[in-house]
């Protein structure tokens, strides 16, 4: 796992927006209504991509050549910069939904005790998982 990743992304102008496409990485395909947006959209696109492969323990492509790409009428070739730590730190922080099942009476009562669910799970998971901070870094 690489901290930076650069990968050619190929912009299409069209009327109705631009259309972002990732040679070396399918699927991974944002779209912008101008060039401002479509380069923080790329970034985001390709960072989010990049995540997704990692946490999926696929292996992450090297990038094609600038000069092997070919372009369309309307296309232009940009070089996009993933910097992975603060993008890996932010999703691996992100908070979770999850369903708990527990007895009625005993929802009641911890209700009448004003718990905090969330705390609460998360004090405990740390507790069993011997997790002493909150930071990401334990994933990893």
């Amino acid at each position: 796992m690489k901290d930076e990743y650069i990968f050619p992304a190929i912009f299409h102008e069209a009327e109705d927006g631009i259309s972002i496409y990732f040679p070396d990485l399918p699927g991974c395909l944002p779209c912008a209504s101008d060039m401002e947006e479509a380069f923080k959209n790329a970034k985001e696109a390709l960072q989010l991509h990049i995540f997704g492969m990692e946490e999926d323990e696929e292996d992450i492509p090297s990038p094609s050549p600038v000069s092997s790409l070919k372009c369309g009428t309307g296309d232009s070739i940009a070089m996009i910069r993933a910097w992975m730590p603060p993008f890996r730190e932010r999703m691996l922080n992100k908070s979770t939904n999850k369903t708990v099942t527990i007895p009625r009476w005993l929802d009641i009562l911890a209700k009448k005790e004003r718990v905090n669910y969330s705390h609460l799970l998360q004090e405990s998971l740390k507790t069993y998982l011997g997790v002493q901070d909150s930071t990401a870094q334990h994933f990893r």
